[in-house]
């Protein structure tokens, strides 16, 4: 993942980006008082300083800035002009959104290209730029992860049946969006490994 690496740091400890990026999108008193000081006539100058106030610190899709411009009665037509001015300078850029985005959330959390991509279309990522950001989450890095995570979960299932144990850390591994196949697999060997006999466990699942 070549380019998100220089990103990583953008969220700092792998912080969630799904926490970060509902963070500042409501009213705080400080915001408020900010925003009652700029014209009402001049629903510009208020947009450009919504958008960099909730660009502080945080990077936010367009999609993003967009809603909460909306919700605090900005005109389309101007807001339009505003994120795009913001896109020219740099400080809106949804493809480094995107790449840190699958950086983050994969090594913080673990998370599979297919559920990276089905975050980041929440967040109103366009269909190229998610295929390409999420591209670049090698394969073997994926599996590599998968592996960890039931490395990590392995001893909790010790004393379950040995079909409960394949189906809850095969389930855990789907719902953090890796393919039933690789789950299966993964988890079969690690079992194997620990001594557990899996020849049939794929009946069960």
């Amino acid at each position: 993942m070549s380019r998100s690496v220089t990103r990583r740091t953008e969220w700092p400890g792998h912080e969630s980006p799904a926490r970060s990026a509902g963070q500042g999108l409501g009213d705080s008193p400080d915001s408020s008082r900010a925003e009652k000081e700029l014209s009402p006539q001049d629903p510009a100058e208020r947009a450009r300083a919504i958008c960099l106030r909730l660009l502080t610190g945080t990077p936010r899709t367009r999609k993003q800035l967009r809603d909460a411009l909306h919700k605090r009665d900005i005109p389309d037509e101007v807001a339009d002009e505003v994120l795009s001015r913001f896109e020219d300078v740099g400080l809106i850029d949804d493809g480094a959104f995107a790449d840190a985005w699958v950086e983050s959330r994969h090594h913080g959390r673990g998370l599979a290209r297919r559920a990276l991509a089905r975050e980041l279309r929440t967040k109103g990522v366009d269909s190229a730029l998610i295929d390409e950001a999420v591209g670049q989450l090698d394969p073997d890095q994926e599996e590599a992860t998968a592996r960890e995570l039931v490395a990590r979960r392995l001893r909790s299932t010790r004393g379950l049946e040995r079909d409960r144990r394949l189906r809850r850390l095969a389930g855990m591994l789907a719902r953090k969006g890796y393919p039933e196949g690789m789950a299966l697999r993964v988890v079969r060997e690690a079992l194997e490994q620990e001594g557990e006999d899996v020849e049939d466990l794929g009946d069960h699942y």
